[in-house]
This record gives structure tokens, C-alpha cells and sequence, in this order.
């Protein structure tokens, strides 16, 4: 599944929630990487779990790879879409 249509709701048919939760996923993946996100967002655990089905959680998400493009930029790799098309679902989680 390619997700990289940055304009629109949908990006390569996947919807900008769906994008956003495979992102957490491949955050939350790599220890250091999860406690960076919760320290930097100020969530904790049960906050991140709580607010899986909102946009301003996964938004939050997006962010924090969006501040550190190496992130953005291995992320977008492994879950098959590119760095615009997370940055574009970011902004459509903010509307």
C-alpha cells in the first residue's frame, strides 16, 4: 500500500487516521524511540492509548516525526509512504 498523495483526505487510499496509526505503531516499535514521543508530547502510556481515536493525539504523533526528519524520513520507508504524505495527513488531522 503506497501512501503518498500529500493533498486530499486520502493518501494512496489510506485515510489520514489509518496513516497516523501505522506511524504510532512504527514509533512505539523501538523503546527509545517511545519514550522520546511520550516525554516530548507529555503523554503518557494510558494518555496514548486513551487518545488512539484522536486526531489530536495522532496528530501529536505526526509532529513529533515531522521535528525529527531522520525519524520522518525511516518511518515513511517502513510503513510505505513518504515524508510530504505524513506531513499532509498531520495538517489534515489539524483541521
Amino acid at each position: 500500500m503506497r501512501c503518498d498523495e500529500p493533498n486530499g483526505k486520502t493518501h494512496g487510499g489510506v485515510d489520514s487516521a489509518t496513516l497516523a496509526l501505522m506511524a504510532l505503531a512504527w514509533t512505539i516499535a523501538d523503546e527509545t524511540r517511545a519514550d522520546r514521543l511520550l516525554a516530548l508530547t507529555g503523554l503518557d502510556a494510558d494518555a496514548l492509548r486513551a487518545g488512539v481515536g484522536d486526531p489530536a493525539i495522532l496528530g501529536a504523533v505526526l509532529g513529533f516525526l515531522a521535528d525529527h526528519e531522520p525519524d520522518l524520513i525511516a518511518c515513511a520507508g517502513a510503513i510505505d509512504t513518504t515524508p510530504a504524505a505524513l506531513i499532509a495527513a498531520q495538517e489534515q488531522l489539524a483541521r
